[in-house]
């Protein structure tokens, strides 16, 4: 275990090697599993400021979801998580090329938002599991991501590295430069 300014790093964020190949998984994360991506309370609001301008990107059904439900829901844990729509893909996901990818990282690239998309899709397959004294970063392991283990390989690229934006968007340049020397 590694430890960061009282954030707990799990050691295979270290030594996976990691790299997303969306031509052979074509987003499959944003559209499998047993609930929607985690939301962190702010992002909540966030998403209640912006939806008229994410909605021009959504696709007509999860639009109707989200006006139907809202722009959160629970999963089994009582955590909150982007709405799904029947019960599969979240309810931001648009398809492009036959890949899901996300309307609101979509409304973030044409500057309609200045929200990127939940840190938790940011970070994947890093999972983060608050404590009362910490947080814990692991990394989460699923069938579907094995394109990218073995693209990941094949480049000689770590985890931490192939997620070096999003973790510094998470805990900041500071904490990642320490995350990085300590590592190297």
């Amino acid at each position: 275990m590694i430890i960061i300014d009282d954030i707990m790093v799990s050691e295979e964020i270290r030594d996976k090697r990691f790299c997303c190949d969306l031509e052979k998984c074509a987003g499959a994360c944003c559209v499998e599993g047993d609930a929607g991506a985690p939301l962190e309370e702010e992002e909540i609001s966030l998403l209640e400021d912006m939806i008229d301008e994410i909605k021009p990107f959504m696709r007509k059904e999860g639009i109707e979801v989200i006006e139907k439900n809202g722009i959160f829901d629970f999963d089994m844990a009582g955590e909150y998580v982007t709405p799904l729509i029947k019960d599969k893909d979240c309810a931001f996901v648009i398809y492009q090329d036959g890949v899901a990818k996300c309307a609101i990282e979509k409304a973030w690239e044409e500057e309609k938002v200045s929200f990127q998309k939940p840190i938790s899709c940011h970070l994947y397959p890093i999972r983060i599991t608050k404590n009362k004294d910490f947080e814990a970063v692991n990394y989460h392991k699923w069938y579907i991501c094995q394109s990218a283990c073995t693209l990941g390989k094949k480049l000689q690229l770590p985890l931490y590295q192939f997620l070096k934006v999003p973790l510094i968007r998470k805990y900041g340049e500071d904490w990642y430069g320490k995350l990085v020397k300590e590592i190297e």
